[in-house]
């Protein structure tokens, strides 16, 4: 029994090849549109369709060139001409070479494909190869389709890890050449007494011996890019363009030293957090584009050549195609695919030079031209850089989960649900309840603030190791000791207990605490709520995310345990009906929507003392009751006329928040970066310009030119001393050595009497 008619088989066997290439150059569109839009963009739909184009476009491009090889169709001359645009469609767009980190080291991979793909290309080429004008149009197309294809070979390999790495190592130093050392002593002696013996030739001279005595030939560190460099009034581009030539070496977990930490801390510092989150996203943009796209090899003077020598084929294998061949000598459908492809490689060529123009990559290398005589070019060339300069570099948004919201969502009635799959049910639900909200002003400036204010302070002690790595651990109970007092009352939910343990218990009370203000004293008016405590709902709601949907950047734990008692226990807190009593008077009929308000009512009603925490022993990691106590205690703030309590929960997220992002590792925050950004990843870096981080060297101190003149200063007290103090004790010792002798006499003397 045939599964497929006789006639579809058929049909099928004679569009295969033209389909398939048609949807290769569909998936090449795609890729070239929406991989540079993930970049700024934290739909999961845009990740969905970049992945799956990404991971089929190969696909298709070879088991087109498959078809073509096995192609022996007698009109096949025109669909052989085909072969170099698969080519060009495996060599994949500029705008995305990986779709992950872990696509970089998968480079040796592609290698062994390029091999094989050209090699067929190759076969296929040279099988059908005649004296017509088809042929050498084809060749341009091919040399093109190799090039493109090397690039992306060569790119994810630039870009892998431990490539990148070595890439950034500084030059073998094997410290000073003993061997050599006595040599250089006697030459340098040598020239020494011939300029004694040469009268008037001395100062050039001297400045050769010194040279040449102090400069041994040793091969020289290649160091990061200095200071000096960057010009006075530089934009905000240039200032994050020289710290991505310094701090790239991070994701390469390399470490830097203290010139870089005072450098930078000095760069970011003394701006206002708006332009300070500004550089960081445009620094994080440049990073993303080494790590994903062609950026290595397309803004070098190689790759812009390669760009025009792809477009001038493609428009003259299009102008050549459509004055010298014959189209009436192929079938009309294979010769409009061929236009189709020619039109679409021009296209596709033309759409990445826009790309390319308008990059901050160009703007940089305007910002250049500018300070030369090109003015009148720079305003005809680039009239909209200043427009594009404020455009969108990240996503600004953060993901936003809720455990109430999702235990409500949960227990509603659904008109569809997938029964037979749990797990991809559990997933969709997850999804749904997922929501977004913008990185206000208000949160960056909260942040910067806090974090200039801990720059300072490890500023004051000199950048000390130790103090930075005690600051740097801090996760609230910083701010609850220093700013308010509070650290032994709340201190069982900060430092004695786990880190996603801590996060659960603030989720939780935060919670509890919005919507007892929001509708007990704002009467359900949002506007009416203060900005920390917006902000505050906003940063527990977007760490409550990391931990369950993204726990690989949070620091270890069993975080993820502890969120599924806990979702299990408020999910049987709002369905209990089976006692006597209802804990909770929100569940009187499941089909109506239950309202958060309520909810929250209901748990702070609930008393959770010794007695319950001694029956919940160990078993169940779930925090609920924990929470609900903590939300008590925040509460009881304002009544003991104490602090506003959201100055203190807001506070106190901001400190969890640094402290997820100094934990996390750099490839993590590497791989946030094709997900439209990460509030973490800013933060993280944001921290390491402000000097915020354990990766930096240790230095012994110089003794500069400071250093001496304290050391002076020193000296001449400790001279002054003794020249004060020396004679007084010599004084003293005589007048007491005279006292002893007159004493030792006068008992001589009485003996003698007796």
């Amino acid at each position: 029994m045939e599964v497929f008619p006789e006639k579809i088989i058929k049909l099928w066997n004679k569009c295969e090849v033209r389909v398939i290439i048609l949807l290769s150059l569909f998936l090449q569109i795609i890729l070239i549109t929406f991989g540079s839009r993930r970049k700024f963009t934290a739909r999961s739909w845009i990740r969905i369709v970049v992945w799956s184009a990404y991971l089929t476009a190969d696909w298709v491009a070879s088991v087109a060139l498959g078809n073509l090889a096995a192609s022996t169709q007698a009109d096949s001359d025109l669909q052989i001409f085909w072969a170099p645009f698969l080519l060009l469609h495996l060599g994949g767009p500029d705008t995305i070479t990986a779709y992950s980190l872990e696509d970089n080291e998968l480079w040796l991979r592609h290698l062994l494909g390029l091999v094989v793909q050209v090699g067929v290309a190759l076969y296929v080429f040279l099988r059908s190869w005649s004296n017509s004008a088809l042929t050498f149009i084809a060749i341009p197309i091919f040399i093109t389709g190799i090039i493109k294809y090397g690039e992306r070979t060569f790119v994810l390999r630039s870009s892998s890890a431990q490539q990148l790495k070595n890439s950034l190592l500084s030059n073998p130093d094997p410290g000073p050449n003993f061997i050599q050392m006595e040599k250089i002593e006697e030459r340098r002696e040598q020239l020494r007494q011939k300029q004694r013996e040469e009268q008037g030739s001395s100062s050039w001279l001297q400045e050769f011996v010194d040279d040449f005595a102090y400069n041994p030939s040793v091969p020289k560190m290649a160091t990061v890019v200095e200071r000096e460099s960057l010009e006075t009034g530089a934009s905000d581009l240039q200032v994050a363009y020289f710290l991505f030539k310094r701090f790239r070496y991070l994701f390469a977990d390399s470490i830097l030293g203290t010139h870089e930490r005072i450098d930078s801390c000095s760069l970011i510092e003394n701006k206002s957090a708006e332009d300070a989150f500004k550089v960081i996203a445009t620094e994080l943009g440049f990073m993303y584009d080494l790590l994903y796209t062609k950026a290595t090899i397309v803004y070098s003077r190689l790759g812009i050549f390669f760009r025009v020598v792809s477009f001038v084929a493609s428009v003259t294998a299009l102008v050549l195609f459509s004055v010298i061949i014959d189209i009436h000598a192929y079938s009309s459908i294979d010769v409009s695919i061929t236009y189709v492809l020619l039109i679409g490689a021009v296209v596709l060529e033309v759409y990445a030079f826009v790309i390319l123009l308008f990059s901050d990559w160009t703007a940089l290398w305007y910002a250049g031209l500018r300070k030369t005589n090109h003015t009148t070019m720079c305003c005809a060339t680039f009239p909209c850089h200043s427009i594009l300069a404020n455009r969108k570099r990240w996503s600004r948004s953060m993901a936003q989960y809720n455990l109430i919201s999702s235990c409500l969502h949960k227990i509603q009635p659904r008109w569809f649900r997938v029964q037979k799959l749990p797990w991809i049910g559990d997933l969709l639900e997850k999804y749904q309840c997922l929501t977004w909200e913008d990185v206000n002003m208000d949160l960056e400036e909260m942040i910067f603030r806090q974090l200039v204010e801990k720059s300072n302070e490890i500023k004051e002690d000199r950048f000390n190791i130790e103090s930075c790595r005690i600051l740097l651990a801090k996760r609230g109970d910083y701010v609850l000791e220093k700013r308010y007092g509070l650290h032994d009352r709340f201190s069982w939910s900060t430092t004695k207990v786990e880190f996603d343990h801590s996060l659960l218990l603030w989720h939780i009370a935060t919670d509890l605490c919005y919507y007892s203000d929001l509708y007990d004293i704002h009467g359900g008016d949002v506007n009416k709520l203060d900005s920390k405590c917006r902000n505050s709902k906003c940063l527990s709601d977007y760490m409550l995310y990391l931990l369950v949907f993204n726990p690989s950047i949070l620091p270890e734990g069993i975080g993820e345990i502890r969120y599924r008692d806990t979702f299990a226990e408020v999910l049987r807190f709002f369905l209990e009906e089976e006692v006597g009593y209802c804990c909770c008077p929100i569940v009187e009929n499941r089909e109506k929507s239950v309202k958060k308000n309520e909810a929250c009512k209901a748990l702070l009603q609930v008393n959770f003392g010794a007695a319950q925490e001694n029956i919940k022993g160990d078993k169940s990691q779930s925090l609920l009751f924990y929470g609900c106590r903590l939300a008590k205690q925040l509460k009881s703030l304002e009544i003991d006329n104490c602090r506003n309590k959201w100055e203190v929960i807001n506070e106190v997220w901001v400190e969890m928040l640094t402290y997820a992002a100094n934990k996390c590792r750099w490839k993590e925050h590497g791989q946030q970066l094709r997900k439209g950004g990460e509030l973490l990843t800013h933060v993280r870096l944001l921290m390491t310009h402000l000097g915020l981080s354990e990766q930096y060297r240790i230095q012994k101190l110089e003794f500069k030119q400071e250093h001496v003149k304290h050391l002076k200063f020193n000296c001449l007290l400790v001279c002054l001393c003794i020249v004060l103090f020396l004679p007084a004790m010599i004084i003293d010792s005589c007048l007491s050595l005279c006292c002893s002798c007159q004493n030792c006499f006068q008992k001589k003397r009485d003996t003698s009497q007796v």
